[in-house]
C-alpha cells in the first residue's frame, strides 16, 4: 500500500503535469505597469508530496495562470526563521535546501534553477530602512516552503526568486514588515507568505494522514480564520493564540501561521480585498490559501 512517504511513483503526478504546464506558462502575458499592482499571496505550501497531488497542483497552477507573469518573486517561508532579516542568495541556480526527512530519494534530487535575482535584492533593500537591511546569504538557496509551490506555479523557473527570512512571530512586527514590502508590488514583484493554515503535525495519526478523517481542531481553526479573513478582521487574526478555536493543536508552533501577516501587511490599505483561492484539507491540514488585492 502506498503512502505519502512511500508513493507508488514519487512525483509521478508532477511528471504528468509539468510538460503541458510549461507550454501554457510560457504563454502568460508579462507584467507591465498597465496591468496594475500585483496581489500579495498566502500559500499553504505542502510538503514535497504536494508533487503527488494532481488536483492541488492544478489549483496552484491555475492561480498563477490568472496573474500576469511577475518580474520577480519575494517569498517568506515558515521554514526560515532568522533575525536579523536575511535574504537568500541572488545567484543563478543556487542549490535548493532539502529541509525535510523520511521521503523518497527523488525529492532530494529535484532542482529549481531560477535566474539571477540581484536586481530584486537591490529593490528589496531599497524599501527597508537602514536598521532592517537584510544580510545576504550567498550560499543559501530556497527551502521547500518556497520551491515546492513555485515549481508548480512557475514550472519554467524563469522568474527571479528571493527568500526573505521570517524575523519574528509577533503579528505586529510582521504586519509592519509586510507594509514595507508592499511597494514591491508596484514594481511587478509578487510578494508571497508561505505557511499552512493549520499545521498540527504532532497530532496526526494514520487515519488522518491517509485522508480518512479531518481533525476537529483543524476544521475549527480554519473556519475561524476564513471568517476573519472574509470580514477583513486583521485584529481578530492577531489574537489567534487566545481566540482561535483549535489552538494549540492547530499550531503547536506558530511558524506556519504567521506568514499570513506578511501577506496582510503587504496590502495597500485596510479596505484591501481578500479573495480565497484554495480550500479543503490535505492530511487533515487546512490548505486555505488566498490573495490580497
Amino acid at each position: 500500500m502506498s503512502s505519502i512517504f512511500q508513493p507508488a511513483g514519487p512525483a509521478a503526478a508532477f511528471d504528468a503535469f509539468v510538460g503541458a504546464a510549461r507550454h501554457q506558462a510560457a504563454e502568460r502575458p508579462a507584467w507591465s505597469p498597465e496591468a496594475g499592482t500585483l496581489p500579495a499571496l498566502f500559500i499553504s505550501h505542502g510538503a514535497p508530496p504536494l508533487l503527488d497531488d494532481a488536483e492541488w497542483m492544478e489549483q496552484l497552477f491555475a492561480w498563477a495562470q490568472r496573474l500576469p507573469q511577475p518580474r520577480a518573486i519575494l517569498i517568506v517561508s515558515a521554514h526560515w526563521e532568522s533575525a536579523p532579516l536575511a535574504l537568500s542568495s541572488p545567484r543563478q541556480a543556487v542549490p535548493l535546501v532539502y529541509d525535510f526527512g523520511g521521503f523518497d530519494r527523488r525529492y532530494y534530487t529535484m532542482r529549481y534553477d531560477t535566474p539571477d535575482a540581484s536586481e530584486l535584492a537591490t529593490l528589496v533593500r531599497s524599501v527597508l530602512p537602514d536598521g532592517q537591511q537584510p544580510h545576504e546569504h550567498l550560499e543559501r538557496g530556497l527551502d521547500h516552503g518556497a520551491w515546492v509551490p513555485l515549481k508548480v506555479m512557475y514550472p519554467n523557473a524563469d522568474v527571479p526568486v528571493l527568500q526573505l527570512s521570517l524575523p519574528a512571530t509577533d503579528p505586529a512586527v510582521l504586519l509592519q514588515l509586510g507594509s514595507r514590502l508592499r511597494k514591491l508590488r508596484d514594481h511587478g514583484v509578487l510578494v508571497v507568505g508561505s505557511g499552512f493554515m493549520t499545521h498540527g503535525l504532532p497530532f496526526l495519526n494514520r487515519r488522518i494522514i491517509n485522508g480518512d478523517e479531518v481533525p476537529q481542531w483543524s476544521v475549527d481553526f480554519d473556519h475561524w480564520a476564513t471568517d476573519a479573513l472574509a470580514h477583513g478582521d486583521v485584529e481578530e487574526l492577531c489574537r489567534y493564540r487566545s481566540e482561535a478555536p483549535g489552538m494549540p493543536h492547530a499550531h503547536p508552533t506558530v511558524d506556519h501561521f504567521v506568514p499570513v501577516f506578511i501577506t496582510l501587511g503587504a496590502a495597500h490599505d485596510a479596505t484591501a480585498r481578500i479573495t480565497p483561492v484554495i480550500d479543503g484539507y490535505w492530511m487533515g491540514l487546512a490548505r486555505t490559501s488566498f490573495e490580497v488585492a
